[in-house]
Parts: C-alpha cells; structure tokens; sequence
C-alpha cells in the first residue's frame, strides 16, 4: 500500500516555533511529526510513501537523510514555488499511483490512534470512491452524511456557509473530519482545471457524482498539533501508545 503525507502548510499557528523550521520537523517527546507520521503509516502496511513540502523543503530532506529516510522507500514532492493546497498537492502527485489502485492520504499534524490497516480495510469493502475518517466531537466545520452513509455536504458552523452535493436518503448526520482518509485514483478524474484547490472541495465535487463514505472512529484519541495548546497533549498520547 502506498500513502501520501501532505507537509506543505506553513504551520502559522504553531509560530514562533516554525519561523526557523517548518510545521513537519516540530518535535514531540523528540522526534519531529514527520518521524511519526512516517512510522505510523509504515506500521499499517504502507511501503511507499510520497510527501509534499513547501516551507525549508531542504531542512526536511536534510532530516530525512540523516535518518535513512527511516528505512522506507519515500519521495519528496517539492512545493516550494507554489503552494498548492491539499487538492493541489495531491493532484500534482497523482503519478505516483496505479490506476485503481487505493492509497493513505494523511495530514503531518494530525495525531490518532486508530489502526490505517482497519480504514483501509473498511474503504476496500465499502468499493466507495473514498472513506473519510471522521469522528462525532465539536469542531467548526462538518461533513454531511445521509443514512446510507453517503457524503451529502459540508457546513461551516461560524460562517453559516452551506454546501449540497446530493439529495440526501433520509437524516443528515455531521462529522468532523480528520485529515486522515483512503481513496483510489477514481477520484482523480474530478481533478478541477486549476491547480490550487482544497480536498473539501475535491471530496464535494466527486460526491456530487459518486459516492464517499466515512470510517467513524469516535472514541479514538485525536489531536490537532497545528494548533499550540495541544502539543503537550501529543506528547502525552504518543507516551501512552509505547
């Protein structure tokens, strides 16, 4: 199986801390998220691994060398020019995979500990374009899903803002997203002409003419590391899982 860890972001509300470096090499209990991430993703089966950079690429690539590149067969997809989004991000590797083939799609600061191999398994038996990980807790933004448990929309709970990508089958249930989730080069064919672009926007636009599901591990630890407040709960979690 192979994943794809998108790095690029600037890790603006993790300042001070990354003016000098960016958001991947942030340290929790002393290695930095990359490290973690990498680890995570090969434990669940994942043997190549891409990652897009954008901020000090060559402090990661740096990083990556002087640690064997952590005895996995991964490949650098340099942003630095332009920063494209999570969509474009992924758009821009595209070649890395097969057709058909399904693969991990996982954000750098995100901290979990649901099994990869259970998402990847629940997306493979679902035969959905796309499973998103998602748990019932509060957040800002949601994904809507139907009682089929089809991806019907998306609403930003401080904006008011709304979107509808299909008729629903029965009630409307929100979850929130977890910058986790599995898919298959099906998708890639509702790639927008521009190449900056979200993933929401990737997922919305493809439910509107496939059907997207989700893998709810509610219960599960989950932590935002972007965010500074909770890089000492990171710390704590990650302690607990040895």
């Amino acid at each position: 199986m192979k994943a794809f860890i998108l790095a690029a972001g600037l890790g603006t509300r993790l300042r001070p801390t990354t003016n000098d470096i960016p958001k991947a090499l942030v340290k929790i209990n002393g290695a930095p998220l990359i490290e973690h991430i990498i680890k995570r993703l090969k434990d669940g089966g994942c043997e190549k691994i891409i990652i897009n950079l954008h901020h000090y690429v060559d402090k990661v690539v740096k990083f990556l060398a002087s640690v064997n590149y952590l005895d996995t067969d991964i490949t650098i997809s340099d942003e630095s020019g332009q920063l494209l989004d999570t969509g474009g991000g992924l758009k821009k590797i595209s070649w890395f995979f097969a057709p058909g083939e399904s693969f991990i799609v996982h954000n750098v600061d995100i901290i979990t500990d649901f099994e990869i191999p259970e998402l990847h398994k629940s997306h493979l038996s679902s035969g959905k374009i796309a499973t998103l990980a998602v748990q019932k807790r509060e957040s800002s933004r949601y994904f809507l899903f139907d009682e089929e448990r089809n991806l019907c929309g998306w609403k930003n709970i401080k904006t008011g803002e709304q979107k509808t990508t299909r008729k629903p089958v029965g009630n409307l249930e929100q979850y929130a997203f977890s910058g986790i989730h599995c898919t298959d080069s099906r998708i890639f064919k509702y790639f927008p002409e521009e190449n900056v672009f979200s993933l929401v926007d990737l997922f919305l636009k493809a439910a509107s003419h496939e059907e997207i599901t989700f893998f709810d591990h509610t219960g599960s630890r989950f932590i935002d590391v972007g965010k500074k407040e909770n890089l000492i709960k990171a710390e704590e979690t990650l302690q607990n899982r040895k």
